[in-house]
């Protein structure tokens, strides 16, 4: 009984300790995702890079409505390496509920695919990520982003890639951006507080 105290005690120290570099109004928003390793493993990144929330919209309703349920599901914390009972995510029964959140509260959308054509489209790394409440949408598996996300959003967010392949996993992809919007926030903050 001790040791589980001692863990929990720790962890909370870890958790006060690292509370100054998350990334506050940054949310990444998986539209309709197919696998539950996916959503776990983008748990993973939005927790490791100290992203603010995940949004999550299930019109199938695969996941809990509650958070604190989804923390008991074992395909999300397996995958999620635990990541899941430290991050904030919230589940939305359709695009148009999770869109209308966010613009609600202020939020400006961006999406990421290599192939969106008559946006604004932007190469990842070069762009600032630095002046808005930020929400980043990742695609389905197998459909992309719905146009419903890509007619509200400001730009199209695109991963330079030079190899034969030209799309990466929803993972991945998720880590590669998260990766530099939330450098690209913290080293903002950080010349902030300089001043």
């Amino acid at each position: 009984m001790t040791e589980i105290k001692k863990e929990k005690t720790s962890l909370r120290k870890r958790a006060d300790a690292i509370k100054e570099f998350r990334c506050k109004y940054l949310i990444a928003v998986l539209e309709n995702p197919v696998e539950f390793v996916n959503i776990g493993t983008v748990v993973r990144n939005i927790n490791a890079l100290w992203v603010e929330k995940l949004y999550i919209v299930d019109p199938r309703k695969k996941l809990p409505d509650d958070w604190q349920d989804m923390r008991e599901k074992k395909s999300l914390s397996t995958p999620s390496v635990s990541a899941i009972k430290w991050s904030y995510v919230k589940r939305f029964d359709s695009t148009e509920d999770c869109l209308n959140h966010l613009e609600k509260n202020g939020f400006v959308s961006i999406v990421t695919s290599p192939h969106i054509k008559g946006k604004n489209n932007v190469v990842l790394h070069e762009w600032k990520y630095t002046q808005w409440k930020l929400a980043v949408w990742f695609w389905n598996e197998s459909h992309g982003v719905s146009k419903e996300v890509i007619d509200k959003s400001e730009m199209c967010v695109q991963i330079p890639m030079y190899g034969i392949i030209e799309s990466l996993n929803l993972a991945t992809c998720s880590g590669i951006v998260l990766y530099e919007i939330t450098k690209q926030r913290r080293e903002y903050v950080a010349s902030k507080k300089k001043k």
